[in-house]
């Protein structure tokens, strides 16, 4: 067996094509560098070898510090597609389907809607078709557990009609992955861990930011703030773990493309059905491209669809299967070309920027030979064609502001507890320098904007430049205060 696994590998190196390493360490290079990324690893795969693997720039900037192929990096989201194949894992034993009601699995599980609650699926909640938009905020640096945000989410209102639209939804995916947890009896990250890490050989991935930074080779993450690299911390997300966690290098993560590319066989072993792991690569739920920006970014490409765990889409003639991930100062993107049996891995250091879509574009590309496009132009264009637009609705608002007005009441009288159902007690507290709220793990001061509407100027929270409205009652008394799009009510 061992020798005829060598000799298949020998053979798939042999009939790889002569990839152009200079010409791809070219456009690399040039595309790190025009979008300012500290720090980058790629391999590319072809017919079960690894054909490209380097680093490229510096895993910090404080010690210089070179990026290797086994670099750890936050991969976010990626982690998706393996919380799919785990479940696909659970479907060949037979102990899942994808069409099973959630609350087989989950018996908490709720969403607000009865239709949706009543017919929810496993495979809704991995396809985003639920009717929900994201609440990120629910599990961003939340004091929550797991259990806590997935019950929380069941309490807020669905923003799509059930199965209508496609809209991406984190915590929908951390409740497939605790029904993997509960449903194998192991924990997500367990059950995991010994199905397919350990197959696989990836000794060098985990779970856990706490993890990653005590690796003895990873990446410092940094974030493009008024056109500067700053670095910035790891972010803890093991709350969200299964939609995701996962940390983890090229090197690892080229075991887990080949797997993917040689339909769920690894190294003369069956890792997991060849049927099971092509529905994770079947379109679900169209995503419609309507924005001209989007358009943009994927030209080439007519039709876009989500699978389980994956997007799926045409790009010039060619199916392309792939995920992005994004976290405070990481980037990632996995993608598969599964009729040419190519697989691209990017992973960076610097948040805030889609430097991995367009170079996973132009590596495409190069291995494919198709025409040369100045995909650097195309998405530099994007990226300040949507600063601009935030920058001008910024403008408009601020421009709307009343001014010489001020607050209905002392601000003694804002202050006290309010509640949501979802999302829990916010405070408001009278301090000598003004206004100050504090939810979920954020605190931060308030401006007086006008009338009875405060100001977040800057900061780092997700409340960075928004504003705090209070609302009162017919008789004058503070009722409720609405931010991050919710209302909370104050407490009697």
């Amino acid at each position: 067996m061992l020798r005829r696994t060598l000799l298949s590998i020998l053979a798939a190196s042999l009939l790889a094509p002569a990839a152009n390493h200079g010409q791809l360490d070219q456009i690399i290079e040039e595309t790190r560098r025009a979008f300012q990324v500290p720090g980058l690893a790629v391999a590319i795969v072809h017919n079960d070898a690894v054909i490209y693997a380097k680093g490229f720039g510096v895993k910090s900037l404080s010690t210089n510090a070179p990026v290797t192929t086994s670099t750890r990096f936050a991969i976010a989201s990626t982690t998706k597609a393996f919380t799919t194949a785990a479940m696909g894992l659970l479907v060949d034993e037979g102990k899942m389907n994808w069409d099973d009601p959630v609350r087989k699995h989950v018996p908490f599980f709720r969403l607000s809607d009865p239709l949706a609650n009543e017919n929810v699926t496993l495979r809704d909640i991995v396809s985003h078709r639920t009717g929900l938009s994201r609440h990120d905020n629910l599990w961003y640096n939340s004091p929550w557990s797991r259990e806590e945000i997935i019950r929380k989410i069941g309490l807020v209102p669905l923003t799509k009609p059930f199965r209508s639209a496609y809209q991406y939804q984190n915590i929908m995916f951390l409740t497939a992955g605790y029904a993997v947890g509960l449903t194998s009896a192991k924990g997500w990250e367990g059950f995991l861990r010994e199905r397919i890490l350990e197959p696989l050989g990836m000794r060098n991935t985990d779970f856990s930011a706490h993890d990653a930074m005590k690796a003895p080779d990873a990446a410092t993450p940094y974030e493009l703030r008024e056109n500067k690299v700053t670095d910035v911390p790891w972010l803890i997300m093991d709350n969200l773990g299964p939609a995701g966690s996962m940390n983890s290098s090229v090197d690892d993560l080229s075991r887990w493309v080949r797997m993917q590319l040689n339909e769920g066989v690894f190294e003369g072993k069956r890792i997991i059905k060849a049927a099971t792991l092509k529905e994770t690569h079947t379109p679900q739920t169209p995503i419609r491209m309507d924005d001209p920006n989007m358009r943009t970014v994927n030209d080439g490409t007519h039709m876009m669809a989500y699978g389980l765990g994956w997007t799926i889409q045409d790009y010039r003639g060619h199916r392309m299967v792939s995920h992005g991930g994004a976290i405070n100062g990481f980037r990632a993107q996995v993608a598969l070309l599964p009729d040419e049996k190519y697989g691209i891995i990017l992973l960076s250091n610097l948040g805030s920027i889609n430097m991995v879509e367009c170079l996973r574009t132009a590596i495409a590309d190069h291995l494919l030979a198709l025409p040369e496009t100045n995909w650097n132009a195309k998405y530099l264009a994007v990226a300040q064609a949507r600063d601009e637009a935030s920058k001008k609705q910024l403008a408009e608002r601020d421009a709307k502001r009343q001014t010489n007005t001020k607050p209905s009441h002392q601000l003694s009288a804002y202050s006290g507890a309010y509640t949501h159902p979802a999302y829990g007690e916010a405070h408001l507290s009278a301090t000598a320098s003004g206004l100050e709220l504090q939810w979920s793990n954020w605190k931060t001061p308030l401006e007086h904007f006008h009338f009875d509407t405060f100001h977040v100027k800057g900061g780092a929270t997700p409340l960075r430049d928004s504003l705090i409205q209070f609302q009162l009652k017919p008789t004058g008394e503070v009722e409720s205060v609405q931010f991050l799009d919710q209302t909370f009510r104050r407490k009697q």
